[in-house]
């Protein structure tokens, strides 16, 4: 069984009740630990709970998140 503890997180709201994530996470099972980015878009329903639609993972290795920080900065 895998648990996943959040480290830090970060999100802005836009539209009606949407919002993107972004966290630094660790996922620990009994193979070890590994830490990583996540990327979430969800909604807020309306009782005030956060629903997630989708999710994208990124290593933390320096080379990729400066190739995707560019590549959104350019795109």
């Amino acid at each position: 069984m895998v648990t996943f503890e959040i480290i830090k997180s970060e999100e802005i709201k836009f539209g009606n009740s949407n919002f993107l994530e972004i966290a630094r996470k660790k996922a620990i099972s009994e193979e070890g630990e590994n830490v990583f980015i996540s990327i979430s878009r969800g909604f807020i329903t309306p009782t005030g709970e956060k629903r997630y639609r989708k999710s994208f993972t990124v290593p933390i290795d320096e080379s990729v998140i400066n190739f995707i920080t560019e590549k959104l900065k350019e795109i």
